[in-house]
């Protein structure tokens, strides 16, 4: 009956606005987070050159260090790289610019930045671009021009991004789709005729489930494929995502079973969501407390899915977050079974409320 029931929810799906929002929402997700925090947090200044004329200083600048550096072939490509923001400054070379300054005649030397980069980086460039200059020249630099990163060299932004992105397409595959399945049953009392048929309630929770499950699972590796981040360990990673998805869909078994509407379901999620998101906020910022991290439940399945992906971990290394992860999956279960049974109750109350009205008309 199980079965029966899973497989009309999924015939059901291409039909079910919730089912292909949270199957396009990880391609939608890794866009807009590439989009946004791919290019605004670049910790490296970026130089383009265009070499005309077989320059020294384009043998210099491809060994600079602390300046991500590109080469073109068009001017005209590296001023739109330029104004469009790729590239925070861009550097043109004419043909035979290494003997004129070797000469002394002081040539132009066309040097773009960028309205949009930031000032810090602006400054970088064109101190380098000027030490760069000297280095074909007879003359000696006063200076020596060295960039220096300060403090620790922790990972970019948009790696650390990553927890947000998976918990956000295994939470809401996971939570909403049963939740809102079973409302909308609840909704149209097709769920009360389930209570007159050889399938019992509990049957329908179990199938709910595992459709919150499947989808979440598909979300959160197709997540972790589109940000090629599945790991060197991609069994102790599916793992890790399997038990996230099953620690939400029961979560949203217990909000479909409690929740009366959507607009009631929909409310409880906003307010309830921090609940599950806030350990990602540590990843984000990890100079914060990270035990605070450790009082959130998704954190036992979200951090092995960072260690495995990012940091190269095993799965003997992760395995007792993931202990935990289980043990979390297990202890929720009566708590399922508990609003289960609630949900029971009002149906048959609400079924034995509808028979003398029925009788009397």
């Amino acid at each position: 009956m199980i079965r029966k029931i899973l497989l009309k929810d999924l015939s059901l799906g291409p039909r079910s606005p919730i089912i292909l929002w949270v199957l396009v929402l990880p391609v939608v997700l890794t866009f807009a987070f590439r989009m946004v925090f791919g290019g605004l947090f670049n910790t490296e200044p970026r130089l383009g050159i265009v070499d005309l004329g077989n320059s020294a200083v384009t043998e210099a600048a491809a060994q600079l260090e602390g300046i991500e550096v590109t080469f073109l072939d068009d001017a005209e490509e590296l001023r739109r790289q330029v104004e469009e923001g790729n590239l925070d400054a861009g550097l043109v070379l004419e043909a035979g610019f290494d003997d004129l300054v070797r000469s002394g005649a002081q040539p132009q030397l066309q040097f773009w930045v960028g309205g949009d980069s930031l000032a810090s980086d602006r400054i970088i460039l064109g101190v380098t671009a000027l030490d760069l200059v000297r280095t074909i020249s007879a003359v000696d630099s006063p200076v020596d021009v060295s960039v220096v990163s300060i403090g620790d060299q922790g990972l970019e932004l948009s790696v650390r991004m990553l927890p947000m992105l998976v918990i956000m397409a295994v939470a809401i595959a996971g939570v909403m789709v049963p939740a809102a399945s079973l409302i909308e049953e609840k909704t149209r009392r097709t769920l009360s005729a389930v209570l007159v048929t050889p399938a019992n309630l509990k049957d329908v929770l179990v199938a709910k489930g595992l459709l919150g499950t499947i989808l979440a699972i598909l979300t959160g590796v197709m997540t972790l494929l589109l940000n090629s981040a599945f790991g060197t360990a991609p069994v102790a990673t599916l793992l890790a995502v399997t038990l996230g998805a099953i620690m939400m869909a029961e979560i949203g078994l217990m909000l479909g079973s409690w929740a009366p509407d959507t607009a009631t379901m929909f409310a409880a999620w906003k307010g309830g969501a921090i609940l599950l998101l806030f350990p990602v906020i540590f990843t984000i910022w990890p100079t914060l407390p990270q035990w605070i991290a450790k009082l959130g439940p998704t954190y036992y399945f979200l951090q092995p899915i960072f260690d495995l992906s990012i940091n190269g971990a095993t799965l003997a290394e992760v395995a007792p977050q993931l202990a935990i992860a289980a043990v979390i999956c297990i202890a929720l279960l009566p708590i399922v079974m508990r609003f289960g049974r609630s949900l029971e109750g009002r149906l048959v109350g609400a079924a034995k409320h509808q028979e003398p009205a029925l009788t009397n008309a």
